[in-house]
């Protein structure tokens, strides 16, 4: 075995670059996330319910359009320049958003502007989201045990940026002052920006073990020259194949006729319907491409019956935007009594910083162009931490705004991140470590005691607000459950998926995210209020205990399923864990 598949060698830069770009991309996308419903509540006066299905169709296109920017880069453009061009029309988006707030006053104004920005962001991540997660997977040889933890540090940072986004797009957003949501939109434009210009500066770290670029080229056009390789080496032509028009015409058919019993048979809204519709055709349309073989069909199959149980797992995680939001907004008591040094501040946020960055260079290689920025960053808080004790400047806070709790998940995701990657690894060297499809189960559990424990705090409250720990426990719980679960599911997409369809298999893996944002916002519209009785599929519900009680039951049962089904998964996987 080469240094490249040790387990404990350290992982490539062009890893470092890709944590790194989709750190600021997720700082972007969660920092607009945390004020979005609070915006449209509290500057539009949108009602929660008309706020929640704004939230849901948003979120939702969000993991749709990605099956397009997976195709696309599949057949054409290749992995680099769709993330570029997805990167800038994150940017725009963000841009209107803050053009939106900057004119809340004017309701019709406001209104397409953020119709606009929504827009640009839902096609934007299309492009960008499936094809910087393709790039991680194509950066290790096939079998190197270092992938699941690979996509666990990817994971990382995700997490990194959604953990400070909130914060900094809260603090300036949501101040009480309607007119100060466009600071959070303008600096999620910002990190959006840092991030395309990031992994342009460093994209040249994106290589194979070998030395090769990878994502420069379009799939379809790699395979083609590799085939080309192989034959020429003497191999036998294989057969191209391909989904018939027959097929596509059948799919097509069949995906419409879904949209129109979903929206009038079952009456969802047109965008619920196209996403519910499309995440069933789709993954049927894959399945019927002739040059499939049965082993390949088969590990294919097993990635849409894990997506199909992640839809659960998602739809009840993603309240945390949504109606959590609300709860730790109304319900929830977030008096602090914070009074420090500014200077104490700076030197906590500075060893933090360094005992991250220690931890990170540990693990993996770290590009010189990195370093210096680090080193540059050290050096600036090292000045303010010297200048704000010398001033004697105070630091004072009285309440934590509702969205910033959604930077406690991510808290806990940017600590637990490296102990699973070397749990997972350790477990994986005295073979020990649970299949993918036993992490997956795990995971729902775990999802299904955080409701546990949140739906305890608020049963029998009255009108007392609750204390904020019942929440930051339910996250706690949330994360353990993410870690066995979504930096997993990455993983198992690239594991199974035949190379040809890498980009399109991973843009299908989020039509699962797309089915459950949407459902999440579904979900969250039914969020109780005093003298509000709301039902769903005959569960009455008139307050937050009743409400949580409905997630309990959804994630517990999913899990259970998933577990019994595991073993028979594992067969159709055919010897890849």
């Amino acid at each position: 075995m080469s240094d490249q598949t040790k387990v404990g060698s350290k992982h490539p830069e062009g890893l470092f670059v890709l944590f790194f770009t989709e750190m600021w991309e997720r700082f972007s996308y969660y920092g607009m996330r945390a004020i979005l419903v609070l915006y449209l509540t509290k500057a539009l006066f949108i009602d929660k319910s008309h706020a929640s299905n704004i939230y849901g169709s948003y979120t939702g296109l969000v993991y749709l359009t990605p099956l397009i920017g997976g195709y696309v880069a599949d057949r054409y453009w290749g992995n680099r320049r769709s993330i570029f061009l997805g990167g800038l029309l994150m940017a725009l988006g963000q841009l209107m958003m803050f053009f939106s707030a900057s004119n809340y006053q004017h309701t019709e104004l406001a209104t397409m502007y953020m119709w606009v920005g929504l827009t640009a962001l839902i096609i934007g991540n299309g492009f960008f989201k499936p094809n910087i997660s393709t790039l991680v997977g194509q950066l290790y040889p096939k079998g190197d045990t270092r992938l699941d933890a690979a996509f666990t540090l990817f994971y990382m940072g995700i997490n990194l940026g959604a953990f400070f986004s909130p914060l900094i797009c809260s603090a300036l957003g949501d101040t009480g002052n309607p007119g100060d949501f466009k600071w959070g939109f303008l600096a999620a434009c910002i990190g959006m920006i840092v991030g395309i210009f990031s992994f342009e500066l460093m994209k040249k770290y994106l290589v194979t073990p070998e030395g090769a670029k990878v994502g420069a080229i379009a799939n379809k056009k790699r395979d083609a020259l590799m085939e080309t390789e192989r034959i020429a080496a003497g191999g036998e032509a294989k057969e191209a194949g391909k989904i018939s028009q027959t097929s596509i015409l059948i799919w097509s058919a069949i995906i419409i006729g879904l949209i129109a019993v979903f929206h009038f048979v079952v009456d969802l809204d047109w965008i619920g319907s196209c996403i519910f519709s499309i995440s069933i055709g789709a993954p049927g349309l894959i399945l019927t491409d002739t040059s499939l073989t049965t082993i390949e069909r088969q590990r294919i199959l097993v990635v849409f019956i894990a997506a199909f149980f992640v839809i659960f797992f998602w739809a009840c995680f993603e309240q945390a935007g949504a109606s959590l939001t609300f709860f730790a907004d109304e319900q929830m008591d977030r008096t602090v009594n914070i009074h420090t040094s500014m200077g104490t501040v700076f030197l906590v946020i500075s060893a933090l910083a360094g005992i991250l960055y220690y931890t990170l260079y540990r693990i993996m290689t770290i590009p010189i162009e990195l370093k210096v920025l680090f080193g540059a960053v050290g050096a600036f808080l090292v000045y303010k931490i010297v200048t704000a004790f010398i001033s004697g400047a105070m630091f004072d806070m009285k309440e934590i705004s509702a969205g910033a709790f959604n930077s406690v998940n991510a808290i806990f995701i940017v600590v637990l991140a490296p102990l699973f990657a070397e749990m997972w690894g350790a477990l994986g060297k005295k073979n020990l470590e649970p299949a993918s499809p036993y992490k997956q189960a795990m995971g729902l559990m775990f999802l299904s005691l955080g409701y546990v424990v949140i739906a305890i705090g608020v049963k029998d409250i009255g009108t007392v607000k609750v204390s904020m720990m019942w929440l930051i426990t339910l996250y706690f719980l949330h994360t353990v459950g993410e870690l066995c679960l979504s930096p997993i599911g990455l993983s198992l997409v690239n594991k199974l998926a035949p190379a040809r369809f890498a980009s399109l298999l991973m843009g299908t893996w989020f039509l699962a995210n797309a089915t459950a944002n949407k459902f999440a916002g579904t979900l969250s519209s039914f969020y109780p209020e005093k003298g509000k009785v709301t039902s769903f599929a005959g569960y009455h519900m008139t307050n937050t205990y009743d409400f949580f009680v409905l997630f309990i039951v959804m994630s517990g049962a999913a899990s259970i399923l998933l577990f019994f089904l595991s073993k028979q998964l594992l067969k159709m996987m055919h010897g890849i864990r």
